[in-house]
Parts: structure tokens; sequence; C-alpha cells
């Protein structure tokens, strides 16, 4: 075979290109090769407590109302008090209506465990009245369901459990802002502890009632938003905080919500960052394009809404990941499918679009049947920008921590791979330059010091590390009786 004159530079550079590339992989094996001798010899303790330890990114992909512990609920419920709202919850079921009565709005009536404000139980009649009992009255039995019934604990719970009670057992607990601004502390307070630094949170403003029942102005809940991460304890966490407002993308009213979300967002920019279409894909009414008209129009008038949306989050292939870039979007979460589509793959190699992955979530709620059927390497391992998060991880009774021990454990994370994820989590994020720019840099020292201490120390340096499990690794990994 012959060259021309014109291919032998070519190939002169694309031998030192190879060359560089070479070196920087013999480089970062070198560097990994600490962490790969501690992978070999830890137990799943050591390995989880130094994940637990290890400092970390950000959570981009996270539901506020779906991320607080059962038990931090009920709690906070309580507490509730202070504030004029009391809660009563269904304990039982005693025929009051007819069979089938309201079995798909958004109260069915057979669902054990649903919460309702003082003002709304006094609405009730007579014999609906005795199906519910004050939440602060349970007795043992009837807590323990009712913090059973807000997350999945039981193998034959998945997706249309997830769907179709979690949210309606909610209810009128999502309606006093200052339980939900709490629930946002305590995840604040434990991520600090697990060494994140970033949420980037979809918690609504719209819809809070007060006790009686009446309306709070959005206004008014933002304002709230802002004073409690004002507060010192808030801060003292570590973690900063954005926040993005969803809309539910089936629903009738999905064009209406997407317009008032833009507005909002963009009145609002200092705390909010973008908004998200959220709910079941494999609802046929949500599908992508139905969006394009309404996003096209939006885009004549705000110049400050980022786009995050859920794609591929489907059992089969199709084109909802490639319409939601088309959409405008610039982070993509769950990402399944986008395996099946193998253009599509080979474009998003190296960026601009990140994907937010949720292994545990993908698990229970049975997008894959096992780890091995999730795309998550072969996305990290090709190029594709990837950052883990939690999702719901309330209901999942899990952490952050949680996402990156299954991520090693499952596909033997490389040092070098491990933050990686944690920069993508901060470089994809929505937040303003400057901010981010603080972020990064905070990573690094402290992921820098992390690793010189360890590599100097070895296992001593977790002594002091008391982490904080939940059950999910319990159940799956058998790593049990750890603090909560």
């Amino acid at each position: 075979m012959s060259f021309t004159p014109l291919s032998k530079p070519l190939t002169a550079a694309w031998c030192v290109a190879v060359f560089w590339l070479v070196l920087g992989a013999m480089q970062a094996r070198a560097d990994d090769a600490w962490f790969e001798a501690f992978k070999a010899e830890a137990s799943d303790r050591e390995l989880y407590t130094f994940l637990y330890a290890m400092p970390k990114g950000g959570d981009l992909h996270n539901h506020m109302s779906g991320s607080g512990m059962s038990e931090w609920w009920y709690e906070l419920a309580l507490a509730q008090k202070a504030h004029g709202y009391e809660f009563y919850t269904k304990v039982r079921i005693d025929n009051c209506k007819p069979f089938g009565h309201n079995e798909y709005g958004r109260s069915p009536y057979l669902l054990m465990f649903h919460n309702i404000r003082a003002s709304t139980y006094e609405t009730l009649p007579a014999c609906e009245k005795g199906e519910y009992k004050k939440l602060s009255e349970l007795n043992e039995e009837e807590r323990q369901g009712w913090l059973d019934s807000l997350r999945l604990n039981h193998d034959h719970e998945g997706r249309d459990e997830f769907f179709s009670t979690h949210w309606q057992r909610f209810d009128e607990l999502l309606s006093s802002p200052y339980l939900m601004m709490e629930i946002l502390y305590r995840n604040m307070e434990a991520f600090g502890k697990e060494g994140l630094i970033y949420l980037e949170a979809m918690m609504g403003a719209k819809g809070f009632r007060k006790p009686d029942g009446s309306p709070i102005p959005a206004e008014t809940v933002v304002q709230m938003y802002k004073d409690r991460l004002a507060q010192k304890d808030a801060k003292d966490t570590g973690v900063t905080v954005r926040f993005q407002e969803s809309i539910l993308r089936f629903a009738p009213n999905a064009e209406q919500q997407l317009i008032d979300a833009y507005e909002f967002v963009s009145e609002n920019s200092d705390l909010y960052l973008a908004v998200n279409m959220v709910g079941r894909e494999d609802n046929d009414k949500g599908y992508p394009m139905r969006f394009k008209d309404t996003l096209r129009e939006l885009r004549r008038t705000y110049n400050n809404v980022r786009l995050s949306i859920h794609a591929g989050e489907l059992d089969e292939p199709n084109r909802h990941v490639r319409d939601t870039l088309m959409l405008g979007a610039d982070r993509i979460g769950h990402g399944i499918q986008v395996i099946n589509d193998e253009d599509l793959l080979r474009q998003m190699r190296h960026g601009p679009y990140l994907i937010e992955i949720n292994l545990i979530s993908n698990l229970l709620l049975e997008y894959v049947d096992d780890y091995s059927q999730h795309p998550f390497p072969e996305y990290l391992r090709i190029g594709v920008p990837v950052a883990l998060s939690t999702d719901d991880r309330g209901m999942w009774d899990s952490n952050i921590t949680d996402e990156f021990f299954v991520a090693v454990k499952e596909y033997n994370l490389s040092w070098s791979e491990l933050k990686q994820l944690s920069r993508n989590s901060l470089a994809y994020s929505f937040v303003d330059d400057e901010t981010k720019e603080a972020l990064l840099k905070t990573f690094e020292q402290r992921i820098k010091g992390f690793e010189t201490a360890f590599r100097k120390r070895g296992v001593r340096v977790l002594e002091d590390v008391e982490p904080v499990s939940y059950s999910f690794t319990c159940r799956f990994y058998d790593l049990c009786d750890w603090g909560r």
C-alpha cells in the first residue's frame, strides 16, 4: 500500500498522539494501583466505609419529596403541631364507599396509610372518620406499617407500588412547607456527612397549604426556602443547594405546567435553575415531542432556564432520548435505552450531554433485572459523560454511598473513574460558572487530601469513620447493623 506525502506527517502526529494516550493510561494505572490493592484486600465493610468517607461531588437527580427516610417523615410530621398542622392516616377500611370508587384518582379509597390534614379529616362522613387515626396515636404495629408504606422494602414491591401507591399515600403530608424544608435539611445533613458538596433537587414551591387548607403563595414559600437555607445549621452541612421545578409529563394540562414552570424558574433564577419533566414514560401521554411547540415558543422569551428531562427509563427501545435532546435538554435522567440507539450512543461520547445514572432506582423499579443488564459501565468506559445520583432515595432506603458501593462492587470501578464521576456531577451541574468553579476547586482539594492521607496511612484513616447506612445494603449485600 502506498502513501502520499501528505499522509506522512499525519501518521507521525498519530504516533505522537498514541504515545501520549498510552503514557496517560500508564500514569492512570499507576495512580490507581493503591486503590486496586485496597479493593483486593478490603472486606465489604471496609470498602463501604472508605466510600462513605470519600469526598464526593453532587447529586443532580433528586426528587426531594421521595428523598426523606420514613423515620424522618414520621418524626417531622408530628413536629408540625408547632406550625398548626396535625395529620391523620388511614388504618382500616370499613367499606364506607362503593367498590371501585376513585381507585385510580389521587386518593384511592382502598389505600392503607393514606395521610390527610386535620382540616380535611373534619370534612369526612362519620364512617370514613372511623377509618383514620391521628398519626400521633398509632400503636407500634400501626407505626411500623406506616413507616414501611413509604418505602420499597419487600421483594414483591416494584414499579407499580412506587408509582401507584407511594405518592398517593403522602398526599397532604406534602402540603406543609415547614415539613418539606426539614426534609431538605435532613438530606443536606446526611449528604454532608457522606462528603457531598452540591445538591440540585427537584423541589417545587407551589401547592402548599396552611393548616386550614387555604393556599400559601409560591413567592412566600420561595422566601421561606431562602431563609431556611441561610440558617447556620444548613450552612454548616457544607452542601450548596439549588432547585429544579418539575412538571408531570402525562398530565392533561402538562403544556400549561411547562409554561408556568418556565416563568417561575426565570423569576427565581437565584435559587431555581431548570425545569424537569417527570412521571412514567410508559404512559404515552407524556411522550417528549408533545412539548416541541411549547418549548420553541418559550425559548422566544426566556434565556435563563435549563432543561434536564427523564428519558430512556423504559423497558423497550424508542426515540425518547433522541427526541428529548432535540427538545433542548442538556442532561438525561436515567437514559437506560441509549444503549439501544447506536447512532445516538456514538454521538453522545465525550459530551456535551450527561446521563444521570440511578443504579438502585433502576433495579428496584425493575428496569433491569440485575446489574449485569445495566448499561452504566458501557457509557462510562466509552466516554459518555455520566454521574451517579439517588433519585428517590427515601423510598429505596439508601444513600449516595450506596450508589458508589454498587458501582464499585458490580463494575470494578477504578480510582480515576470514581473521581471522574464526582467531577462530572459538578461540571455538568446547572449552577452559575463562579459557583461551579468554586465547587470543583473544593472537590479537588478534598479528594487530593483524602487520597494522600489514605496512601500514607491506609485503613487507619477510617478508624474514626462511622458510616450511616440504611436497609438497601443490608438486603442486597448483607451489610447490616449499621447506624442510621
